[in-house]
């Protein structure tokens, strides 16, 4: 086996391009209630984190309104928003150049929506394991999904490479204890910084 052996990768901002549909999406939840688009500051939060995390911190200054934005959240159906969703470019190519030999996996905090985007993107073809926000207690930046994927794909951390392009997965990879490529952006403590996919191939056979 090789230095890696497990590539665990992140999904929006990583896998795919989704900050213009996370933008149209909390927006579209605001608007029914109401208040004011999205600030950048507020998208680039709800980018990293969960439907709920995200509710919860737009609504923070209108709190009658949370538990009714949650509730609609659920049930605003977000194939609207596809349209918005891109696969970030040389996704494919690398994946299928990379496996076999080296496992590959998604650690998302998405939750109600990950299954659609699995299904539409087709992204248990190209990912041996796939852990959402659903599937853990506790979501990122704590590291028990980090765990699940370790566990149920029996690879030491010793082995095992995370790629993520936020401070929340700098900070989960950190308290995982393994190493980290930062996507796209520089200004993360990483051990290696990468602005294109097929960089990741050279960095998992180097």
């Amino acid at each position: 086996m090789g230095r890696f052996d497990l590539a665990i990768f992140d999904c929006d901002g990583v896998i795919l391009d989704s900050r213009e549909a996370n933008r149209s999406y909390y927006n579209a939840i605001l608007d029914e209630f109401g208040h004011r688009p999205m600030t950048d500051t507020e998208l680039s939060f709800v980018h990293m984190h969960t439907a709920e995390e995200s509710i919860r911190y737009l609504f923070k200054d209108y709190a009658a309104d949370v538990k009714e934005a949650l509730i609609y959240s659920r049930q605003l159906n977000y194939t609207n928003f596809l349209d918005h969703l891109i696969m970030e470019p040389g996704v494919r190519d690398t994946i299928e150049s990379i496996r076999p030999p080296i496992l590959t996996a998604i650690s998302t905090n998405r939750s109600t929506t990950m299954p659609m985007v699995i299904d539409i993107f087709g992204l248990d073809k190209w990912f041996d394991i796939i852990v959402c926000a659903l599937d853990v207690k506790y979501p990122k930046p704590n590291p028990e999904g980090i765990f699940k994927i370790l566990n149920i794909s029996g690879v030491d951390k010793d082995h095992t490479i995370y790629i993520g392009d936020s401070i929340v997965d700098e900070t989960v990879s950190h308290r995982a204890g393994i190493p980290f490529i930062a996507y796209k952006n520089s200004n993360l403590n990483a051990l290696f910084h990468v602005e294109h996919f097929f960089e990741i191939k050279e960095i998992l056979f180097n």
